[in-house]
């Protein structure tokens, strides 16, 4: 049966999916790493000893950005999002690897992104002085509606040329960047820190970001799993401003 003949559920979506697949990672391995410095060696209930001494650790470390003690860590997330959003994503290069799903070995399923009720819309101002307002309801159905049908347009396009036996790698070039994908992303809490540093947007960044609204719905999902693996660690990077060391 060819593509064209068994047609696959159209998924219009607003949210992205961040799973934390695996991890190593816990305040202990920047002490274990920064202590090796200074004392060698050292056991686990030696660094529990004196909770608040570790804890000023760490902050000494964040403040003064001595950066190496927080890359002897490693998450592993899935994320799924717009391809727009990926395209963002692998700016980020040192201390990431990815592995995306390819166009190239997969028909790719015809899932897109619609922008949700709360993403705004309207851009004013100048570039490198805007700000971004909520739409009104007619723009929001606009967006919708005309993103929907595109996005069947090109579907059908691509099924039509599957249909038609030409190859997946080629095929694939009629779809457009909303379309959904999926990637594996591992990173240690240092380039974790330089991406949230840049994707996110936050009161206590003492460096402003304007992250696009997409990738920051990303970059929240993942700070929240690395809050709850590295507690204090979290915490020193927003005491001393969000700024990776």
């Amino acid at each position: 049966m060819s593509p064209a003949d068994d047609p696959k559920p159209f998924l219009l979506r607003s949210e992205v999916t961040v799973e934390l697949v695996k991890s190593s990672a816990s305040d202990s391995d920047v002490l274990f790493a920064a202590r090796v410095s200074t004392a060698g060696e050292q056991s686990l209930d030696e660094m529990q000893k004196d909770p608040e001494r570790s804890k000023g650790l760490i902050n000494y470390l964040m403040r003064d950005r001595h950066g190496s003690p927080f890359e002897h860590n490693s998450m592993t997330f899935f994320i799924s999002a717009p391809i727009f959003v990926f395209r963002e994503f692998m700016r980020h290069r040192v201390g990431w690897s990815y592995n995306e799903e390819s166009g190239r070995y997969r028909e790719l399923e015809p899932v897109f992104y619609v922008p949700g009720e709360s993403r705004k819309l309207v851009q004013e101002g100048r570039p490198g002085k805007y700000v971004f307002v909520e739409g009104t309801p007619a723009q929001y159905e606009t967006v919708n509606s005309v993103l929907n049908k595109s996005y069947e347009q090109a579907y059908a396009a691509y099924q039509k040329l599957l249909a038609e036996g030409v190859a997946r790698e080629v095929a694939r070039a009629v779809l457009p960047v909303g379309l959904f994908s999926s990637m594996y992303a591992t990173c240690n809490a240092r380039s974790l820190m330089h991406f949230l540093g840049l994707r996110t947007q936050h009161e206590l960044a003492k460096v402003p970001s304007f992250p696009q609204r997409e990738i920051e719905m990303v970059g929240e999902k993942m700070e929240a799993e690395w809050a709850r693996l590295m507690p204090l660690t979290h915490a020193a990077f927003n005491a001393n401003g969000r700024v990776a060391p």
